[in-house]
């Protein structure tokens, strides 16, 4: 007898009925999520399903089940009693100079609140969290669970990988949407994503769910049905979850690509940087202290967020956890010194290559997507999970928008080693800037929308 028939459950079946519309019950999803976590659902079935689920959709009560069996199907994470309510975490669903992560966990630490980061790595256009931080010699990702507990009680925040034993279920399902053409299906996105914040244990989770040219989702409803179906999942689950809106045409801030990333990140943690970089860490992170009984308000916990930005709490916190996951101590002690050259300790590109102005006039627009694209090119990226890429790979934008320039002024410069920029990329580049009237010119701030916990 086949493991199918012993578990009494007819895969074939279980398809038909979502290809046709029908509801699966919380039985047949568990049955589905078993099947996959022990490979006795066959490939091809599981690329059906996923299909079906792709072209039908799911009510919310089978997104939810789907979440909370793929979130059981290896270890989840338990805390300290003493913990309650302090254990949080934010997701973004990706853009093109997202260090956001960076600067915001060691920052909750700083504010007293305990983040098991588990973050991914850059796939297509976007950046991943762990390529940034694999930038900076000696910085382990690959961390066991004791260890992990260990870095929490010591320090209060770890970035990391995902662990062998978290979610094994959902590796399997998001390998096969990726061939499948599946991976834009909402309750799929929600159940991969809330699955694996599920297995961490948190307290209270911060969805930055990004709308724009570089993200996702291009327009603001979009990214607010997935926002809600997220935010709902999450807390029916019994995670007090939230979520941000927040704009993804231009990169944020002035860096893209992983070694620049990380020194713009640093900048942010000593107090300066970017504007919408700290906008963005301070939004995010005060939601979580506010949701998390932290804070009495949202405000506040902006507040309280900023501070630990300027007086140095956040930086020091940082620098104990590149020393915890493996960084050299004087290393990490000299990359978060006050004038410290980065490029002492992280790789510098071979070639600089500065992009000048075709004409006089207000920088009005600058299409992340396109740059994204074109480092991507220069082994930035990765096309398929696991492909080795270039840390140093990356482009500094010289101008801000809003700014006026001259023809010749340089607006961009571009960090690469090989393949070199030839006349192609060069002319894809000069085509993301967009110079036009002051008038033109419209500012946006980063955040569009909160949607608050339900």
């Amino acid at each position: 007898m086949s493991e199918e028939e012993e578990s009494g459950f007819n895969f074939p079946e279980l398809i038909r009925c979502k290809r046709d519309g029908g509801q699966l019950s919380k039985q047949d999803i568990r049955a589905l999520v078993r099947g996959v976590s022990s490979g006795s659902i066959q490939e091809g079935q599981l690329g059906a399903m996923l299909m079906a689920i792709w072209q039908k959709g799911m009510a919310a009560e089978e997104t939810v089940a789907l979440t909370e069996e793929m979130m059981h199907s290896g270890e989840v994470l338990r805390w300290p009693k003493a913990w309650e309510g302090l254990v949080v975490d934010k997701h973004s669903t990706g853009g093109v100079g997202d260090k956001v992560s960076l600067p915001l966990a060691p920052a909750l630490a700083a504010c007293g609140c305990k983040v098991p980061m588990i973050s991914g790595r850059g796939l297509a256009h976007t950046g991943g969290t762990l390529d940034k931080l694999e930038s900076i010699p000696g910085f382990s990702v690959s961390q066991p669970v004791e260890k992990i507990r260990e870095i929490l009680v010591d320090v209060g925040c770890c970035i990391v990988g995902q662990t062998e034993t978290l979610v094994p279920a959902d590796r399997v399902m998001y390998a096969l949407r990726d061939a499948t053409s599946t991976v834009d299906s909402l309750p799929l996105i929600t159940g991969s994503i809330l699955s694996k914040k599920g297995a961490e244990g948190l307290n209270a989770l911060v969805l930055d769910v990004k709308f724009g040219k570089a993200a996702l989702y291009k327009d603001l409803n979009s990214a607010r049905e997935l926002a809600q179906s997220m935010v709902t999942v999450g807390n029916s689950m019994g995670i007090r979850t939230g979520a941000v809106l927040s704009r993804m045409d231009a990169p944020i801030g002035r860096m893209v690509g992983n070694t620049l990333e990380v020194c713009e990140a640093l900048d942010c943690l000593k107090g300066c940087g970017p504007d919408d970089l700290r906008e963005l860490v301070t939004s995010l992170g005060g939601y979580l202290l506010w949701m998390s009984g932290r804070a009495a308000s949202l405000a506040r916990g902006q507040e309280a967020l900023a501070e630990v930005l300027s007086n140095g709490a956040a930086l020091q916190k940082f620098q104990a956890m590149l020393q915890a996951q493996g960084v050299p101590a004087h290393v990490a002690r000299s990359l978060c010194s006050a004038q410290c050259d980065y490029f002492l300790h992280l790789r510098p590109a071979e070639h600089k290559t500065e992009l000048t102005a075709l004409s006089d006039g207000t920088v009005v627009d600058i299409d992340g997507m396109v740059l994204a694209e074109v480092l991507h090119k220069l082994g930035a990226g990765r096309t398929k999970a696991g492909e080795p890429i270039n840390h140093s790979v990356g482009a500094e934008l010289l101008v801000t928008l809003g700014q006026k320039v001259k023809k010749g002024e340089p607006w961009l410069r571009i960090h690469y080693d090989w393949p070199a920029l030839d006349a192609q990329l060069h002319s894809d580049l000069q085509a993301a800037v967009l110079i036009g009237t002051a008038d033109s010119y419209h500012a946006n701030p980063r955040v569009a929308e909160f949607i608050l916990p339900q």
